[in-house]
């Protein structure tokens, strides 16, 4: 049933999973799906995923257990899905239910730039590996969705994958839809921590993870060694370190997010192995994904610093006020690194600042980055170089 004012309420929506068998919710947030998380999370059924394809790997093993398991996901971290997805769930006949966000359709251009393309891809990809999947639209009642999901148990009784495609407005997102959790916690807000960091920084590169970072360091100031990340959640620090490792001793800093740093975890590894001397790696931890809806992260219980010393980094401080970060910025800029500054910092209030590429295309971001390196093109002189 379809109807232009019809939206599903977050309890009908979370109410129709639990009379479908669902027991157990993961995945990575996303902000359409903030009140049903904040129900499940409440409930004691959520179990947050360090990335999308780690969030099915949780459901194809509950599933192996006997248990009915839901994954949510956003359809930019797809990507992170389908090597669990083709390799684990339908090599071995495994069902998993999972809900994927639709950002960046129908319209790509009503979204950010970063959803244009899987936008426009999202129900192809989908076709190409040969998954079910079924829209859920603006419009669809509550019993629209359960007569959804009826169809969805055929395909999971035969050990397939369902996806459900959920476009924006399908679900009800309640104003100020957060999860559980105290917002009391460090007084130092980001902003505070950016001018801090930002001092010690002109001229050299400054790489913004995704989310509320790339959008406060924008509105801090802007200039042309910034490179605001807009998706690609967890790859600003690989990122990063591609920037640093050449020429050796390009200095970089990284404003990295626990969320993000949590995402691929892996790559503090691969830094304190390649050891780029020039790279200060910044981890902003207030312990949620503030720009979706403020859910928990697990980094309550990741000693950040901790990894960085056992990976290989030169150093490795908590820096609680913006005295110890201008201290901690001095020292790592003085001396090799790769070197790892944990600021733990507060909920931010108010409005969010607008994004980056509300005002400079993500093409130009790129290219006047690579013009402030004093680079060019990798492959445009590439017959010359013979």
């Amino acid at each position: 049933m379809e109807g232009v004012g019809l939206v599903i309420g977050s309890d009908d929506f979370c109410a129709a999973l639990a009379d479908f068998g669902v027991e157990l919710v993961t995945g990575v947030p996303c902000s359409y799906f903030s009140a049903p998380i904040a129900r499940f999370t409440r409930e004691g059924r959520y179990v947050p995923a360090a990335n999308e394809g780690a969030a099915l790997a949780i459901a194809a093993g509950a599933a192996v257990a006997g248990t009915r398991v839901a994954v949510v996901a956003q359809n930019s971290g797809l990507g992170n899905l389908i090597n669990p997805l083709t390799s684990l769930l339908m090599t071995y006949d495994i069902p998993a239910l999972v809900f994927t966000s639709l950002r960046g359709w129908p319209d790509p251009a009503g979204d950010e730039p970063q959803h244009a393309v899987m936008g426009a891809a999202t129900h192809e990809v989908l076709d190409a590996i040969g998954v079910a999947h079924r829209t859920l639209r603006r419009g669809t009642d509550a019993v629209g969705l359960r007569a959804l999901l009826a169809e969805a148990g055929k395909e999971l009784e035969a050990g397939n994958c369902v996806f459900v495609l959920v476009e924006k407005g399908a679900v009800e997102v309640p104003e100020g839809a957060a999860a559980d959790g105290s917002a009391e916690g460090p007084t130092l807000t980001r902003a505070r921590a950016l001018r801090a960091i930002t001092a010690h920084t002109r001229g050299i590169a400054v790489v913004a993870t995704t989310g509320y970072t790339s959008r406060e360091l924008f509105a801090a100031g802007d200039a042309p060694t910034h490179f605001y990340m807009q998706g690609s959640m967890g790859h600003a620090s690989a990122f990063a370190l591609g920037l640093a490792l050449r020429p050796p001793g390009t200095e970089v800093v990284l404003l990295d997010g626990d969320g993000a740093a949590l995402m691929h975890l892996g790559t503090m590894s691969t830094i304190g192995a390649a050891a780029p001397p020039g790279l200060i790696h910044v981890v902003l931890d207030n312990g949620v994904y503030e720009s979706t809806g403020a859910q928990a992260t697990t980094s309550a219980g990741t000693d950040f610093a901790a990894i960085a010393r056992a990976t290989g980094y030169a150093s490795a401080v908590v820096c609680a006020d913006g005295a110890r970060i201008d201290a901690a910025m001095a020292a790592a800029r003085a001396a090799p690194g790769p070197h790892l500054l944990v600021v733990p910092i507060g909920r931010m209030a108010g409005p969010a600042p607008r994004r980056a590429t509300s005002s400079i295309g993500a093409r130009d971001i790129h290219h006047r980055l690579t013009a402030a390196l004093g680079a060019g093109p990798p492959w445009a002189d590439h017959a010359d170089r013979r």
